[in-house]
């Protein structure tokens, strides 16, 4: 009897290309940025690792704002014909990702944000400016 066996492969793959991932995080900001999300951040970190493109990064004053700007998100790129892949953290969560694939969603309240400190994990990843996406 002949065994077949997979081959295991190390690299997701990207369901678009790095412009339209870039599209895709700048429109996510403008989501965040309308209900209230604070501190954002898109980190670019397509060169220092194969699981996606970008990372946002957000604060939500609290767990139920969390879920709130996360349905949001997730209900305006599903209405772009973008569905998220997969979602982690529900109700009561203090930490969300939506993931894209080649861009990932990192919703959290304060005190876990400074705990988990993403920007410093990926402190060479470039810090893109959205300035112009937020209207404070």
């Amino acid at each position: 009897m002949k065994i077949q066996t997979r081959q295991k492969t190390h690299k997701r793959e990207k369901q678009m290309d790095k412009t339209k991932a870039k599209e895709l995080a700048f429109d996510i900001v403008k989501v965040l940025d309308n209900k209230k999300a604070f501190n954002i951040k898109v980190l670019d970190v397509g060169n220092q690792t194969v699981i996606a493109d970008y990372f946002v990064i957000a604060c939500a004053s609290n767990n139920t704002q969390i879920n709130a700007i996360a349905d949001e998100v997730e209900f305006k790129t599903a209405e772009n014909g973008i569905n998220c892949t997969r979602r982690e953290g529900r109700m009561g969560a203090d930490w969300t990702v939506l993931d894209y694939d080649s861009v990932i969603v990192h919703i959290f309240n304060r005190d876990t944000r400074s705990k988990f400190n993403l920007e410093k994990l990926w402190a060479d990843a470039e810090d893109l400016d959205i300035t112009q996406l937020i209207t404070e």
